[in-house]
């Protein structure tokens, strides 16, 4: 069997079981017990497009194997796939370890992804040169020279949307599209604070969500587990804020308007408000027209990344309906087709 994605494989498989081979790494192992007492491993592997979950039932050879393989093992998962609203289901499931050569290939990562972040990292660079506050210009530069190889690995989730190595980026590079447009719809919103609140907005989460170099496994980090990427996000801004006020050709801009302090603060209320609702984990709510625009466009592209996955591995319960997949909230209709116009009748 020939070697496909994990996000090849979601798409492809349905409740008829698919005899299908995937390389990923084991990204994490947790032991868990049915309902009526029976445990079993849930193992996470992951790839460059995506994740996902297996279970080890404990009366199963593979259970042993699973308690032996190592975090971080690369490996070719075999078996016979099939998935439902509650995710993936493998049966006659077995693995082997990948040989030097098929690792260096694996941690490539898929050469599509692979070419689609670098045009969403190219794009986010384009717009970010377009912002004419040259603080806040110089705010973003300073970031991609200190982070930008960190924040091109990193994820905007854990799970539900964007959540692969890279993910981030093209989930900001979405969001900027949207931005620049919605600017030009809203000509009351400030165009440069809106794209540098996009690029910032998440940004705590290159500790939170972060990927190593070697791998598609997130690492879990002290300071994401107990402060979490919304505080981590305004302390990363703070300190490269600082950076910039200490440098000699940042004096000049002080004297801008509208003042260098006010424009920090609103940054930062980008940061603090992008959830939209205190039950969300924001510790204030959006107070300013950007701050509301970040929210619903930052939902806008969360949900339609949603929307895509599910439609790509939901199964049809009824002609033109989909069953729920979680987090969306009902079952999916079958979207409408574009308009095309009746042939002619020259044409029939």
């Amino acid at each position: 069997m020939s070697l496909i994605s994990i996000s090849s494989l979601k798409e492809q498989a349905n409740d008829v079981p698919l005899i299908a081979s995937v390389a990923a790494q084991l990204q994490s192992r947790a032991v868990k017990t049915t309902k009526g007492g029976k445990p079993y491993f849930d193992l996470v592997f992951a790839d460059s497009t995506g994740s996902l979950s297996l279970k080890v039932w404990s009366d199963t050879p593979l259970h042993a194997e699973a308690e032996k393989l190592p975090l971080q093992s690369i490996v070719r998962l075999n078996g016979e796939w099939s998935q439902n609203q509650f995710g993936m289901n493998g049966s006659d499931v077995n693995w082997t370890l990948l040989a030097d050569e098929a690792i260096a290939d694996f941690l490539a990562g898929d050469p599509a992804v692979r070419r689609k972040q670098e045009a969403d990292y190219a794009e986010i660079l384009r717009l970010c040169g377009e912002i004419a506050d040259l603080r806040l210009k110089k705010l973003c530069d300073h970031f991609f020279e200190t982070m930008g190889d960190r924040f091109r690995r990193t994820a905007a989730a854990r799970k539900n949307h964007h959540a692969r190595r890279g993910g981030l980026v093209e989930h900001v590079a979405q969001m900027m599209r949207s931005a620049s447009v919605v600017c030009d719809v809203y000509p009351e919103l400030n165009r440069d604070l809106m794209l540098a609140g996009v690029l910032f907005h998440d940004c705590g989460k290159l500790w939170e969500n972060t990927y190593p170099e070697d791998g598609f496994s997130q690492i879990h980090s002290l300071h994401g587990e107990m402060l979490g990427h919304i505080p981590l996000g305004i302390e990363l801004v703070n300190k490269l804020w600082r950076d910039l006020l200490d440098a000699s050709e940042f004096e000049v801009l002080s004297k801008c308007k509208p003042g260098t302090e006010e424009v920090r603060v609103h940054l930062l209320h980008l940061i603090a408000s992008h959830h939209g609702q205190l039950e969300f984990g924001s510790p204030v709510l959006p107070k300013t027209p950007e701050a509301y625009a970040l929210h619903h466009i930052d939902n806008l592209d969360a949900k339609m990344e949603m929307l895509r996955g599910a439609y790509a591995q939901a199964a049809e319960v009824a002609p033109g309906i989909y069953e729920r997949v979680f987090p969306l909230s009902a079952n999916l209709i079958r979207p409408l087709r574009d308009y095309e116009e009746a042939p002619s009748e020259e044409q029939q």
